[in-house]
């Protein structure tokens, strides 16, 4: 059975979020603090990680970071914070997903199905675009025989669009409908991801041009901006 950790020190809101869950059909572990969400993680390897950011001991950023030195498991973060500054401490600790509070926990599980559900489909492969290198799997980017740069999920995801279709318009609804999936997310949220992944560019290769912003809203990596 699929296992989600729960990671909330609202107690009333933590009961709520697992009964929701049990009732998806899935097995619910639950922690009420930074250490304690360690711990489980550890122990039970859950397959994704509903957690809070405002944690007694260890908050949920600093969580979020640990656990992406060991793991890719899906991570949604609840906050009551709704800022920019906000969605890119979540998306550099690693997050995948940002929900402010409050929210219906019917919108929660249909986030949590989707993650669940790219999971299962994320294809395994590694994409070339002149030099430039992606392996989805390892979610590692490189030019060359360089050193690989680390991406999260939804950055690999992002640079997957993007490799797939160079030199061509992806526009800001169908790259949030390949990246979140149906349930979508913002397109401030893909702004912050796109300005995450210009600086990838950059450590990897000097290339943060070759991901260019166009107007209506949409995204192209130009090749002819790669300086060959």
């Amino acid at each position: 059975m699929t296992k989600i950790l729960v990671v909330d020190d609202d107690l009333a809101l933590s009961d709520v979020l697992a009964f929701a869950m049990r009732r998806g059909g899935y097995e619910v572990l639950r922690a009420y603090n930074g250490l304690s969400a360690l711990e489980q993680f550890a122990k039970e390897h859950p397959d994704l990680i509903v957690l809070d950011w405002r944690l007694p001991h260890l908050d949920g950023l600093d969580v979020c970071t640990r656990i992406r030195m060991s793991s890719d498991v899906p991570i949604i973060m609840l906050t009551v914070r709704d800022s920019d500054d906000n969605v890119v401490a979540a998306l550099e600790a690693g997050a995948d997903d940002y929900m402010v509070k409050p929210f219906s926990p019917r919108l929660l599980m249909e986030r949590v199905r989707a993650l669940l559900w790219q999971v299962v489909q994320e294809p395994q492969e590694t994409l070339q675009v002149g030099a430039l290198m992606l392996d989805t799997k390892r979610c590692e980017l490189r030019v060359g025989d360089g050193k690989p740069v680390y991406l999260t999920r939804l950055e690999t995801r992002l640079l997957r669009a993007l490799m797939n279709k160079p030199d061509q318009v992806s526009h800001n609804d169908s790259l949030i409908l390949q990246i979140w999936g149906p349930e979508g997310a913002t397109n401030d949220m893909l702004r912050q991801l796109v300005l995450h992944v210009r600086d990838k560019l950059e450590q990897v290769a000097g290339l943060a041009n070759l991901l260019e912003t166009l107007s209506p809203p949409g995204y192209v990596l130009n090749t002819t901006n790669s300086g060959d």
